[in-house]
């Protein structure tokens, strides 16, 4: 198998990884401030923030044309799965109900904290080309 097309693969895996958890994210966030915002108003918050990250970010990683807003949207994700990760651990009880990103996406089988590492490394595969 050519390796362009290997790379293509593991690209439309990957943007599919983040469609999922662009609609999980979002449904989740959705419902939580809809019907549970007063119990815990910065984790639904950075839950509703996450969704947003991932939507972006998997438009622009689908998109060629997006490389750039790709790379912003991801390394925000990074930087915010690690800041709200952190935070978790040192301030629980802001985060009495858990986000998407909370505990660096323990909710969710850590896939949050390993997925932004993964898109960088193919966005910087696919510059490289």
């Amino acid at each position: 198998m050519p390796k362009a097309t290997k790379s293509l693969g593991i690209g439309r895996l990957l943007i599919a990884v983040y469609g999922v958890f662009a609609v999980s994210s979002s449904a989740r966030a959705i419902y939580q401030l809809a019907r549970e915002f007063d119990q815990a108003p910065l984790a639904y918050s950075l839950s509703a923030l996450a969704a947003v990250v991932y939507i972006l970010a998997t438009i622009a990683l689908a998109r060629p044309s997006l490389r750039t807003l790709a790379f912003i949207a991801v390394s925000f994700e990074l930087v915010g799965v690690i800041a709200v990760g952190v935070l978790s651990y040192l301030q629980p009880e802001l985060f009495a109900h858990p986000s998407v990103w909370s505990k660096f996406g323990q909710g969710y089988g850590f896939v949050p904290l390993v997925l932004p590492f993964l898109g960088l490394l193919w966005l910087r595969k696919q510059s490289a080309k």
